[in-house]
């Protein structure tokens, strides 16, 4: 199983990312796929959340109208698009594969928001 995080990078407030993680191992239409942040000195926080089949979707109050999470079960690949960011988006951007029984994670891409 693996879940490879690609995308983040150094930009300026205002700027946008495009998060890609693509998985293997598994089958991935059939999870709930999720993207987390951490900051430093602060706990994983959720940050989207989507459905198996991308008909439904979660976001935290603090990316709401900013970030869209997306995914290409064909490609085996899950997105989440960042837009207006701010320095407070900060943070290591992990993904998530999520079923009953299993709970995979990738090894995390950095982001950072800075002038």
């Amino acid at each position: 199983v693996q879940l490879v995080e690609s995308g983040g990078g150094l930009v300026q407030p205002g700027a946008s990312l495009r998060l890609s993680c693509a998985a293997s191992g598994f089958t991935f239409s059939v999870y709930v796929m999720s993207w987390y942040r951490q900051a430093p000195g602060k706990e994983r926080e959720l940050v989207a959340r989507i459905s198996s089949g991308g008909g439904s979707t979660y976001y935290a109050d603090s990316v709401k109208g900013r970030f869209t999470i997306s995914r290409d079960n064909a490609k085996n690949t899950v997105y989440l698009q960042m837009n207006t960011l701010k320095p407070e988006d900060t943070a290591v951007y992990y993904c998530n594969a999520r079923n009953r029984l299993n709970d995979y994670w990738g090894q995390g891409t950095q982001v950072t928001v800075s002038s």
